[in-house]
């Protein structure tokens, strides 16, 4: 599995505003299993796609919270796997998303 190196001398933090469509959400989904803290992302559809892709996500040992209806949390700090079910990842092409 291939490591990501961010060199530089701070935090990396900060805010987006995903356009409330799974075309954006999915992205910001996956991009969770790099944190090492828990992220909170807003204004996600609850959606069949992002359902899939959350459910894949907690497969890897995340935990994943739906704070409301369209408020996830998502806290991968102990993620221990990086294999992705292959039944789970043939339901939605933004499996992909998570690839190596």
């Amino acid at each position: 599995m291939p490591t990501y190196i961010v060199e530089g001398g701070h935090s990396l933090s900060g805010r987006i505003r995903p356009a409330g469509n799974k075309n954006a959400a999915l992205p910001a989904i996956a991009a969770t299993v790099m944190a090492s803290e828990p992220v909170t992302l807003q204004n996600i559809p609850k959606i069949g796609d992002v359902e899939t892709l959350l459910e894949i996500v907690a497969s890897l040992g995340a935990e994943v919270h739906w704070d409301d209806e369209n408020t996830v949390t998502i806290d991968a700090s102990s993620v221990s796997s990086g294999s992705v079910d292959r039944a789970l990842s043939e339901r939605i092409r933004a499996s992909l998303l998570l690839a190596g």
